[in-house]
């Protein structure tokens, strides 16, 4: 029986690959692993979380447009430079502001605390179920043909990357398509999630002391709810 890797055995395998840099030099990523979740239904600190993140982006949205704010403008550059079209194809980050301008979604407390976090902090964060994981994370740019597993209508199908395109993968294939656009259904977090690797995705104008201050707030959080969890994290970056 193969033995499971530590958390930070995880965290000093994981890597971003050159090409990532060369196409945004500002590029980072903090990863984060949380263990000893307790599984449960929304409740009073989830929803007091979402309806902060809620009133942020309604007094982000009093002075700007959505896609003006910093850092989801950033992002859609990031993508026009791999061949994405941002109106179309849009980043997560944007895709949760926008929906938390009429409600952000009620899902269960995990889920409801770290989108409320990437929300405050304009920050795409990935949640993916570590039990589910094989292997460590690595952030590549695809030949076009690798195979992702999604869902279409409800019915189960597999499409191809794009050429070009940063995705998030692990020894078994792909987690995320587009570097933060959608999350493939196998890794996905689950009511009984009790162990995850978060990724934060920054790029300028966004600092490493931000990266940290979500991440700070994302720990004490699980840890206010959860008192058994333990976390650790690693940031990567061009020069590291």
């Amino acid at each position: 029986m193969a033995t499971r890797m530590t958390s930070q055995q995880l965290l000093q395998a994981a890597h971003v690959a050159p090409e990532i840099f060369e196409l945004r030099p500002d590029y980072r990523t903090l990863l984060i692993i949380v263990e000893g979740i307790t599984p449960s239904p929304c409740d009073e600190t989830s929803e007091a979380l979402l309806k902060e993140a809620e009133a942020h982006v309604q007094n982000l949205r009093s002075t700007s447009a959505i896609t003006d704010l910093p850092h989801i403008a950033a992002w859609r550059e990031a993508y026009k430079a791999f061949g994405a079209k941002p109106n179309k194809i849009r980043n997560s980050l944007e895709a949760l502001t926008r929906r938390a301008e009429n409600g952000l979604p009620r899902v269960n407390r995990l889920t409801d605390i770290y989108n409320a976090i990437s929300v405050k902090y304009q920050i795409p964060f990935g949640g993916e179920d570590l039990d589910k994981y094989d292997g460590s994370a690595f952030l590549v740019r695809a030949t076009g043909k690798e195979p992702f597993q999604t869902f279409a209508a409800g019915e189960p199908q597999s499409e191809l990357a794009t050429q070009g395109e940063p995705i998030w993968c692990d020894n078994t294939g792909i987690t995320c398509r587009r570097w933060n656009w959608r999350q493939g259904p196998r890794t996905a977090l689950t009511d009984d999630t009790t162990r995850v690797l978060f990724i934060l995705d920054a790029l300028e104008p966004v600092s490493n002391e931000s990266l940290a201050q979500a991440a700070d707030e994302l720990a004490a959080t699980l840890k206010s709810v959860s008192p058994d969890v333990e976390t650790c994290s690693r940031l990567i970056g061009p020069t590291s």
